[in-house]
């Protein structure tokens, strides 16, 4: 068995006779500062904007907001159903706060779990698998290797998992954008309906005002939500879930090459030809 003392973070600390040490750190959620950062320049300038322009209250109206917002979330939940849309809305909410996938991480973890299998055997990663719990991808991968699953087996289920997966995070993207594409529409509508109150009250000075700016709020808050909000977020989770694929890519490879017995060696190799070059991985080197 494996001495506990030495298992750190999914792995242990490299064998002596090792030149190159690694300092494994745990995965974790950490805070997603460009996403921030990006909304928050874009909508201070937007505000920016209208404080130099005039009163920034003249852009508020109650009617065009409630068009915008709630006829977007109407119109997209008669494409999804109401849990893909909560979901969705969930996932948004998690962007603020994504899980880290640090390839080079993954890689280097996943050679850690290969040298312990090839060392003290595959039973060995038994007394490994509580300490990778912020990835459970890759307990469920190994879990299957020491409980004998064959490499057909490990492969047939993770490559399912993958795709189901995927499957989840392209339908809580697609939600977004199908929102994004609803949005501007729903400030369309506005606009048709403020101009309408507005030449059938053309004998009324007083109600021309209001129509009017429900008529150009509408589009405004129907732009602002789609380019702003909407359609970056929606980018933002499928760059995440591609980011997601490669990493579950990797473990599904650690699997498969523990079931397999490889040499680690084989498996740094095969890593590196997933990996950017950037994050290549040189452990055995």
């Amino acid at each position: 068995m494996a001495d506990r003392a030495t298992v750190e973070n999914g792995g242990v600390r490299p064998r002596a006779a090792r030149t190159r040490t690694f300092d494994v750190p745990a995965s974790g959620r950490t805070l997603d500062i460009a996403l921030i950062l990006g909304l928050s320049v874009a909508f201070g300038l937007v505000v920016t904007a209208l404080v130099i322009g005039g009163s920034v209250s003249s852009f508020y109206n109650l009617p065009a907001v409630l068009i915008v917002l709630v006829g977007t979330f109407a119109v997209t939940l008669v494409s999804y159903s109401m849990s893909e849309l909560f979901g969705a809305i969930g996932a948004v909410l998690a962007t603020l706060l994504p899980q880290r996938h640090d390839l080079r991480l993954a890689g280097e973890r996943s050679l850690n779990l290969a040298a312990i299998a090839r060392d003290n055997g595959v039973l060995a990663l038994d007394a490994v698998i509580p300490s990778v719990d912020s990835e459970p991808f890759l307990q469920r991968a190994v879990a299957m290797a020491v409980d004998g699953a064959t490499p057909h087996q490990i492969d047939q289920v993770l490559a399912q998992e993958i795709d189901a997966i995927q499957d989840i995070r392209h339908r809580h993207a697609g939600v977004l954008r199908r929102a994004a594409e609803v949005s501007p529409s729903m400030g369309l509508i506005g606009t048709l309906i403020g101009l309408i109150q507005l030449l059938g009250n053309l004998n009324d000075p007083g109600s021309i005002g209001p129509a009017m700016a429900v008529a150009l709020l509408t589009t405004f808050y129907g732009a602002i939500l789609a380019y702003m909000v909407l359609a970056p977020i929606a980018a933002k989770l499928e760059r995440n879930a591609e980011a997601e694929l490669l990493e579950c890519e990797i473990y599904h490879a650690c699997a498969m090459s523990i079931a397999r017995q490889e040499n680690p060696r084989l498996l740094e190799r095969m890593l590196n030809t997933k990996l950017p070059p950037s994050q290549r991985l040189d452990y055995y080197d």
